[in-house]
């Protein structure tokens, strides 16, 4: 299905039009200040159209200027999304653009997040490579579900290419502290004593058990009832099998179980199963400063119903201590913002740790599972910027067969690139001898093997070896330590600042 070329071309230039009296400059200028973005021709035509002509004194101006122009247009292109709903044509279609509306909404709000509060250039550099991240999320569930030739055609726009162009004029070469005062501002002292405790369940807010024995017996009835604070808000879920699929949007929610393999969330939604991956999760955390201990996440889907994630997070400064991760493809996605985890384990088959956040796991189990396509890959990380400061890091863990994995006749790699600027160390961590010596995949031809940056870096284990790795231009083998420190806990997510107020123990520095 699609318009007719008048008709989109009116809709392609209606947005142009109508900011064309918002932001420009003597030509000359436009010229200048656009040449220094990726994707001029946007910028210019934007910028040209200002009838006051007010001048551009110096680049942070430019910035602001360029954001502002970037919010309003996805602000329309949300509205316009919103007349695309009868054009779908079956449950498939339906299900992308509903996400696609979601992720719009998520878009809008960082972009508002970036220009209105008092943030580090870190902070909008995570902001805005989170706005970009949900774009290409919609267009992935288009992907997901076959439906790209119908419906996505209608939704391409430039707001992708002006999301690239503030990403360039606020790139971040290096690392500041979030937080002046070394904590958060969602700690309060009495949190801070809360989540110090070796038993913060006793001090929890409400209970969940599915014997009826505490406040709810679901999750989602907990959630429902929660309200937003500005301090902690606990939720102990007691031991107990809990089938739903939760979803939580609010800030500052700490879920605290009783212990791996005791407490579990679980749900079997897949792509095979009519889902898009975004939307399989069974638990997907978007609210902020989300901190999770003591449970497993699991989706049953199954090996053969393709993407089918257990935990999706994108909750910006979220914290996941001692919690399982259980399923086969796409696991654990760690979608977007600053992300920690700390003392997991994480099962799967295919891309079973992937997403663009800017995320660590450190001290963790990595669990390679027994696929049926027979090829394991660990890592696909999704960065489709080269300004985003997006990538896996994996530090002081373990990468390991399970127990029914057939070694002999599996090939098993470290990671694939799923996008063009995939990004993905690891550091100081045992691998097994499972792995296959040249320790990366493809992922389709010569695609991003120049432009990718994947890292290893004094690895032990009889995987580790990289005397037979892959030669790519964007493979690297770090033998600087001050190479490796970009991506530790202290400089890739700022870590000191922030991971002190939740208590989660955690190594800094190499």
């Amino acid at each position: 299905m699609a318009f007719p070329q008048t008709l989109s071309a009116l809709l392609f230039l209606f947005p142009f039009l109508l900011f064309a009296t918002i932001f420009a400059l003597p030509l000359d200028d436009v010229k200048l200040w656009c040449s220094k973005t990726p994707n001029p021709q946007p910028c210019e035509y934007f910028l040209s159209h200002n009838p006051s002509k007010t001048p551009i004194k110096q680049k942070t101006d430019f910035f602001k200027v360029l954001t502002q122009l970037t919010l309003q247009r996805a602000i329309k292109a949300h509205k316009n999304s919103y007349s695309l709903g009868p054009k779908c044509r079956n449950k498939l279609e339906k299900a992308a653009w509903d996400d696609c509306l979601e992720l719009y909404d998520y878009t809008i709000s960082k972009l508002n997040k970036t220009i209105e509060s008092k943030c580090s250039q870190t902070d909008a550099q995570t902001w805005l490579s989170t706005a970009l991240t949900n774009l290409e999320t919609c267009k992935t569930g288009f992907y997901d579900l076959g439906v790209v030739d119908n419906v996505m055609p209608l939704m391409s726009n430039n707001v992708s290419k002006l999301i690239c162009n503030t990403l360039a004029m606020n790139k971040v070469n290096y690392s500041e502290p979030i937080y002046k005062n070394g904590f958060p501002t969602w700690v309060k002292p009495g949190d801070r004593k809360l989540l110090q405790t070796s038993s913060p369940a006793s001090r929890a807010n409400v209970v969940v058990a599915a014997d009826g024995s505490g406040n709810f017996k679901t999750l989602n009835a907990a959630i429902s009832a929660a309200k937003s604070t500005s301090g902690r808000y606990v939720i102990h879920v007691k031991a107990g099998t809990y089938n739903e699929q939760v979803e939580i949007k609010l800030k500052n929610i700490m879920l605290v179980g009783d212990g791996i393999g005791k407490t579990i969330i679980t749900g079997s939604k897949s792509v095979g199963g009519g889902s898009t991956t975004f939307r399989s999760a069974t638990v997907a955390v978007v609210g902020d400063n989300f901190i999770a201990r003591d449970i497993t996440f699991r989706n049953t889907a199954g090996p053969r119903n393709h993407q089918a994630v257990a935990f999706r997070s994108g909750s910006d400064l979220s914290v996941l201590y001692k919690c399982s991760f259980e399923g086969y493809q796409d696991t654990l996605y760690v979608h977007s913002e600053r992300q920690f985890y700390r003392e997991c384990n994480i099962f799967g088959t295919v891309d079973f740790i992937f997403g663009n956040a800017a995320v660590v796991l450190q001290n963790c189990n990595i669990i390679a599972r027994n696929p049926p396509q027979k090829t394991i890959t660990v890592t696909a990380q999704g960065r489709t910027d080269p300004n985003q400061n997006t990538g896996i890091s994996i530090h002081n863990s373990r990468v390991t067969p399970a127990s029914d994995l057939s070694v002999s006749s599996v090939k098993s790699y470290l990671g694939r690139p799923w996008k063009q600027y995939s990004r993905t160390v690891i550091m100081k961590t045992y691998l097994d001898g499972f792995l296959n010596p040249t320790g990366w995949l493809e992922w389709d031809g010569n695609f991003a093997l120049n432009t990718l940056y994947y890292g290893e870096y004094l690895n032990t284990g009889a995987g580790s070896s990289t005397a037979n790795r892959v030669k790519w231009k964007g493979y690297h083998v770090i033998k600087s330590a001050t190479e490796a420190s970009k991506f530790t806990v202290g400089n890739f997510i700022a870590g000191n600042s922030w991971l002190p107020g939740t208590s989660v123990p955690f190594t800094a520095g190499l």
